[in-house]
C-alpha cells in the first residue's frame, strides 16, 4: 500500500467511528482547554466596572482615542487574538495538534497572572494583548484538534458541545464578577481576584493533555502513517470494548499526496475563492458577536439600568450561553451548515434592533438572551464550517487566517461601538450590527458550498 493510500486508510477508519462514550470523552476534554478561554473574552465586559472603580481605567471619554479605557481593553484583547490567529496558528500545522494545544494555554495562564498584578490601564492593556495571543492560537487548534477526530454524521453536533462546554463560563465569569468585583478579599481588588481565577488553565492542562492523543489525520498528513496507526488502533479498541462487536470494515477513498502544507495554497484554487468568503464573512460576523457580549453591561446601562442591576441582568442573559448550543445540537448535523448561519445573523439583526426599543428588565432580558442565542447559532456553526472547508495538511494555517479578519475587526469595532453608543445610543450600535449580518447572509448564502454529511476529504476536493 502506498503512503497516500495509507493515509487515506487513516481517514476511512477515522471516518467510520461510531459515537461513543470514549470519542465523546476526547471532545469533552478538548471542550474543557477551551473554557478557560472563553471566560477570559467574556471576562472584558465584565470586570471594566472594577477596574474603573478601583482607579486603573478611567470613566467617561477619559480614556485613549477619547473613548473609554474598555474599548481600549477590549481592543488589546483582540490584537492579542490577531496575532496569535494570523501568525501563530499555523504552528499547529507543523508541530502537531496536541503540543500547540498544550504550550498555548501555558502562554495564556502565565501572562494572565502578571497581567492580574497590573496598576495601570498601559499596563493591563499590553499583557491583555501578550495573554491574547495565547487564546487566539488555542481556539484554531480546538477547531482542527475537533474536526479532525469525529466522523461526518457528527461534526456539526461534536462542535454544537464544544461550545456548550466552553461557553460554561460566560455565566460562570458573569457570576464571579456579579460576586467579587464589587468587593476586595484579603484587601486585594475584586476584578484581580476573577482574571487569576481564569488562569488556573496551568493547573488542569496537564490532565487534559495525558489523555488526549495527537491527530491521526494529523501524522498520517505528515507521513507518520505508523504512529497514526497506533493511535487509531488503540481508539478502535477502546470503541469496540465499549460497544461490544467489531467495527465495519473501512473503505478508503483516495486521498491527496502526502506533504508538507503551505500558507500560499489557501490563495490558489480551490481555496482562494472559500478564502475571500470566510475572511470576509469573519470581518463581519464578530460585530454582532462580540459587539454585543463584549457591552452587554454597558448597552444595558445605556436603556437605563444601573451599575449593579445592569451586572445582575447581564448574568441572567449569560446563563443562555451554554444553553444555545445545547439546543442546536440537535439540528446541528440535520440543516446544511450554510443556512444555519444565515438564520442566525438574521436572528441578532432582527432581535438587536428589537431590543433598543425596550426600557423594562424582563423585556430586556429576553431579548438579550434571544440575541445571545442567535449568536450560539453563529458561533458553534461557522467554527465548524470553516474548519471543513481545508485539507488537513492546511487546516490550521487556513482556519488561523481567515478567522484571524475577526479579531482584526473586533480591534476596530470596540472602538466604533463605543463611538456608536456614546453618540448614536443603542439604536445606533444595533443599527451598525445588523448591516454586518447583512454582510454574513450575501456572503455565506450567496457562495457558501454545502459540507452537510461529507468527508473531509470530500469537501477539500480530494
Amino acid at each position: 500500500m502506498t503512503q497516500a493510500m495509507s493515509a487515506a486508510d487513516i481517514a476511512a477508519r477515522m471516518d467510520r467511528l461510531p459515537p461513543s462514550k470514549h470519542m465523546w470523552g476526547l471532545v469533552i476534554l478538548l471542550s474543557l482547554g477551551g473554557c478557560f478561554e472563553f471566560y477570559d473574552l467574556f471576562m472584558t465586559a465584565y470586570v471594566s466596572p472594577g477596574l474603573i472603580a478601583d482607579g486603573v481605567f478611567h470613566g467617561a471619554e477619559k480614556g485613549m482615542f477619547g473613548l473609554t479605557d474598555q474599548a481600549a481593553f477590549a481592543a488589546a484583547t483582540f490584537a492579542g487574538l490577531f496575532i496569535g490567529t494570523i501568525v501563530f496558528s499555523q504552528l499547529a500545522d507543523r508541530f502537531g495538534r496536541r503540543a500547540i494545544f498544550t504550550w498555548s494555554l501555558i502562554w495564556y495562564s502565565a501572562a494572565t497572572v502578571v497581567m492580574a498584578f497590573q496598576t495601570t490601564a498601559v499596563g493591563v492593556d499590553v499583557w491583555r494583548l501578550i495573554s491574547g495571543i495565547g487564546i487566539g492560537v488555542e481556539l484554531v487548534t480546538i477547531d482542527t484538534y475537533i474536526t479532525e477526530f469525529v466522523a461526518k454524521e457528527i461534526r456539526g453536533r461534536a462542535l454544537a458541545i464544544n461550545q456548550f462546554i466552553q461557553f460554561l463560563a460566560v455565566p460562570t465569569v458573569a457570576l464571579v464578577c456579579w460576586w467579587l468585583v464589587p468587593l476586595s478579599p484579603w484587601g486585594i481588588a475584586g476584578w484581580r481576584w476573577v482574571m487569576l481565577a481564569g488562569a488556573v488553565a496551568a493547573v488542569a492542562v496537564w490532565v487534559i493533555r495525558a489523555r488526549v492523543p495527537e491527530s491521526p489525520r494529523w501524522l498520517a498528513a505528515h507521513g507518520r502513517i505508523d504512529e497514526a496507526h497506533a493511535i487509531l488502533t488503540r481508539i478502535e479498541a477502546k470503541v469496540e470494548a465499549e460497544l461490544g462487536r467489531r467495527l465495519p470494515v473501512a473503505t478508503a477513498q483516495p486521498s491527496a499526496e502526502v506533504r508538507e502544507g503551505r500558507l500560499s495554497e489557501i490563495f490558489r484554487p480551490p481555496y482562494r475563492r472559500r478564502t475571500i468568503m470566510l475572511a470576509v464573512f469573519n470581518f463581519a460576523q464578530t460585530i454582532g458577536f462580540y459587539g454585543f457580549g463584549n457591552w452587554v453591561p454597558s448597552l444595558l446601562a445605556a436603556q437605563g439600568a444601573s451599575v449593579t442591576k445592569s451586572l445582575l441582568w447581564s448574568f441572567i442573559i449569560a446563563i443562555a450561553y451554554p444553553i444555545g448550543p445545547l439546543m442546536f445540537s440537535t439540528i446541528a448535523d440535520r440543516i446544511e451548515r450554510k443556512w444555519q448561519i444565515v438564520a442566525a445573523a438574521v436572528g441578532t439583526a432582527t432581535f438587536g434592533l428589537l431590543f433598543t426599543q425596550q426600557t423594562g428588565a424582563a423585556a430586556l432580558i429576553t431579548f438579550g438572551v434571544l440575541i445571545t442565542l442567535s449568536n450560539n447559532l453563529l458561533s458553534y456553526a461557522y467554527h465548524a464550517y470553516q474548519a471543513e472547508l481545508f485539507p488537513t495538511r492546511i487546516r490550521a494555517r487556513a482556519v488561523g487566517f481567515v478567522y484571524s479578519w475577526s479579531r482584526l475587526s473586533t480591534v476596530f469595532t470596540s472602538f466604533m461601538i463605543a463611538f456608536f453608543l456614546r453618540d448614536f445610543g443603542t439604536t445606533g450600535v444595533f443599527v451598525f450590527i445588523a448591516m454586518a449580518m447583512g454582510v454574513v447572509v450575501v456572503v455565506i448564502g450567496g457562495f457558501g458550498p454545502r459540507t452537510r454529511h461529507r468527508t473531509l476529504e470530500e469537501i477539500s476536493g480530494h
